[in-house]
C-alpha cells in the first residue's frame, strides 16, 4: 500500500455529510460528503434486533460517515447530527421532545411529570388495547364521548338501568337532579 493509498484510507475512516438520497424500502441511503456520492449504505439505527425502532433519515440532514478501513462501500452510516438547515427542537434539560414535520410533537418533562402530545388540525390518536385499558387519576374531556358499548358508572349501567317511581306510558321521565 503506497502512501496516497494510506492517506486516503485514514481520510476516508470517519467523515461528515449530508443524506443525499434514501432508500426507504430497503433501510438505506446515500451520503455526500466533500466531492464524495457513496453507494447505498445502511444507516444505524435506534434498535435493530428482537426490538425494533424506525425512524428514517431525511434529505440534507447531517450525518457522519463511518467507513471502516477507509473503504466507503463498507460504510455505516449515524444520522442525527443537528445544524443550522435543522436545529434542535427544544433546549430544555428536562424534556424529551420529538417533533415530526407535520407539526405534531410529544413531550415528555420529568421536572413537571408531564406527557403532552400535541397533534396538527385533523390528527387522531387511536390507541388499540386487547386486554383494555386503565387510566388512573382524574379525567376531562373538552368535547364529546361517543361510545359503541355501554357505560357503567359507580356500578350503574348507562343502557341497562331503570329508574324507580317511573310509570309506563308516553310521557319522558325529567331531567336528572
Amino acid at each position: 500500500m503506497n502512501t496516497a493509498d494510506l492517506t486516503r484510507r485514514l481520510e476516508n475512516l470517519i467523515r461528515l455529510g449530508t443524506i443525499a438520497q434514501v432508500d426507504h424500502a430497503n433501510a438505506r441511503c446515500r451520503v455526500k460528503s466533500g466531492g464524495i456520492l457513496t453507494g447505498w449504505l445502511p444507516w444505524i439505527a435506534e434498535r435493530a434486533g428482537t426490538d425494533q425502532a424506525w425512524h428514517a433519515p431525511s434529505v440534507n440532514e447531517q450525518c457522519v460517515l463511518f467507513s471502516p478501513s477507509g473503504e466507503h462501500t463498507a460504510g455505516v452510516v449515524l444520522i442525527g447530527l443537528y445544524s443550522n438547515a435543522h436545529p434542535a427542537p427544544d433546549a430544555s434539560p428536562t424534556r424529551h421532545r420529538r417533533r415530526y414535520r407535520d407539526g405534531a410533537v410529544i413531550d415528555y418533562d420529568t421536572d413537571s411529570h408531564t406527557l403532552l402530545a400535541t397533534l396538527p388540525a385533523g390528527g387522531q390518536i387511536t390507541l388499540t388495547a386487547p386486554g383494555g385499558l386503565t387510566i388512573t387519576g382524574n379525567v376531562t374531556i373538552n368535547g364529546q364521548v361517543v361510545a359503541s358499548g355501554d357505560v357503567t358508572a359507580a356500578g350503574i349501567s348507562l343502557i341497562e338501568h331503570l329508574h324507580s317511581g317511573v310509570q309506563p306510558g308516553p310521557s319522558a321521565t325529567g331531567k336528572p337532579q
